[in-house]
C-alpha cells in the first residue's frame, strides 16, 4: 500500500500544491513553520476524516478562503483508490468518486501509523492518550468498533445528563436502567475488541523491544468491564456516587493499559530513554499488527520524530520498516540513496 499523489487546495498554508510521492521513502525537510507537518495532517485527514492537531476544522482552511479541498490517490495490492475531502461550512468525503454517509466507510481505505513528538507522552500522560492510541488502531481495522464506540459515547452523554437531572430535578433513579443496559451492551463489545488487539500488540512488542534493548517489556490492559454482567453490577454499585458527582465514574471510557519495563511500571519508574524505546516498540507493534490483519504494510508517517531518537533507536526503526512507504518530516537535509527528497518553504514543495 502506498500513496502516489497528494493534491492540496487551500489546505493550511498550501494554496495549490500537487505532490507525487515515491512508493518507499519520502523526506520533507525545511525550517520550522513552513508546512511540513501540514502534509502529514492532510494524509491523516484522508485516512481518519479528522485532524490529529485540531478539532476545529475551519483552522485547516487557508486564511481568507472559505473552503479546502484535499485529495490523495493510492495503490493497494488489489486496487487503486482516491479519497477526496472538502471542508467548508460542512465536510464532504468521497471515496472513489462516491460520497460517503458514515465515517466507517472511510476508515481502512488507507492504513497509517503515525509518529509525532507528542507520542513520547503516550505513556506519561493520562489514560485518554492510551485509549486514543487503541481506538485509532482498532478503528482502521474493525469498522464495527467505531460504530459501537460512537454509540457508547452518545449513551454515556445521555446517562450523564440524566444523572444531573436526578440530582437537580429529583427525576426517578429507576430510569437509569435504560441507559445502563445500553452502556453495558456497547461497553462489552468495545472491551472485547480492545483486549483482542492488546493481546496482538503484546505478542509483537516483546520481540520488537528485544531487538532495541535487552530490557524486558510487558503490557497489560486494565478494565473492570470485560463483560456485560460485571459492568451492570458496577454501574448499580456506583449509582449513588454517580448521582452525587453528576457523571458516570466507571466504564470503558476510564479503561487504561500499562507498560512495564523489567516488571516496573514505566509511567512511574521509567527514564526518558525507556519511554522513547517503549513508544517506538509500541508503534512498530501497531505496524505489524495491521500487516497481519490486512496483508499489507500501512503507510508510516514520521513527524519530526527522528530528532527524538538517538542513533541506535533510529537504526532500529529503519531496520523494522522495510517494504513500507515512509513519509518523514525533518529540519535537516538527509542524504538518500533512493526515494525522494522534498524541500518545503512557505507552503511550497520543491523536489531536490
Amino acid at each position: 500500500m502506498y500513496i502516489n499523489k497528494i493534491n492540496l487546495q487551500n489546505f493550511r498554508n498550501y494554496k495549490n500544491e500537487v505532490i507525487e510521492l515515491d512508493k518507499n521513502l519520502n523526506i520533507f525537510y525545511g525550517n520550522n513553520a513552513q508546512g511540513k507537518t501540514n502534509i502529514l495532517e492532510a494524509i491523516f485527514l484522508c485516512a481518519f476524516g479528522k485532524s490529529f492537531r485540531t478539532n476545529k476544522e475551519k483552522e485547516l482552511i487557508y486564511l481568507g478562503e472559505n473552503a479546502l479541498n484535499t485529495e490523495i490517490s493510492y495503490k493497494k495490492s488489489d486496487r487503486d483508490g482516491k479519497i477526496k475531502i472538502i471542508v467548508s461550512n460542512k465536510k464532504n468525503i468521497e471515496v472513489n468518486g462516491v460520497k460517503i454517509k458514515k465515517l466507517s466507510e472511510l476508515l481502512g481505505n488507507i492504513n497509517i501509523v503515525i509518529f509525532t513528538p507528542d507520542d513520547i507522552q503516550i505513556l506519561k500522560n493520562g489514560p485518554s492518550e492510551r485509549r486514543r492510541f487503541l481506538d485509532m488502531m482498532i478503528g482502521q481495522l474493525r469498522p464495527n468498533y467505531v460504530y459501537n464506540l460512537n454509540n457508547y459515547l452518545k449513551t454515556l452523554e445521555q446517562r450523564n445528563n440524566y444523572l444531573r437531572q436526578i440530582k437537580e430535578e429529583s427525576k426517578p433513579e429507576e430510569m437509569l436502567e435504560i441507559w445502563d443496559e445500553k452502556l453495558a451492551e456497547y461497553g462489552e463489545s468495545i472491551c472485547k475488541y480492545r483486549i483482542e488487539f492488546m493481546e496482538k500488540i503484546k505478542n509483537k512488542i516483546q520481540t520488537i523491544h528485544s531487538k532495541i534493548t535487552k530490557e524486558e517489556i510487558d503490557i497489560q490492559y486494565i478494565t473492570e468491564c470485560e463483560n456485560k454482567e460485571n459492568y451492570l453490577a458496577l454501574l448499580k454499585q456506583r449509582r449513588k456516587l454517580d448521582i452525587i458527582k453528576g457523571f458516570t465514574t466507571k466504564g470503558i471510557h476510564r479503561d487504561d493499559f500499562k507498560v512495564y519495563i523489567n516488571k516496573k511500571e514505566i509511567g512511574i519508574y521509567g527514564s526518558q530513554g525507556q519511554h522513547r524505546t517503549a513508544v517506538l516498540s509500541l508503534k512498530l507493534a501497531e505496524l505489524y499488527v495491521i500487516y497481519d490483519e490486512i496483508g499489507e504494510y500501512p503507510i508510516l508517517l514520521l513527524d519530526d520524530f527522528m530528532s527524538e531518537l538517538d542513533e541506535s533507536r533510529r537504526k532500529s526503526l529503519i531496520q523494522n520498516i522495510k517494504d513500507t512507504q515512509v513519509i518523514i518530516t525533518c529540519t535537516d537535509k538527509m542524504n538518500l540513496t533512493d526515494g525522494k527528497l522534498f524541500y518545503v518553504e512557505n507552503g511550497q514543495v520543491k523536489n531536490k
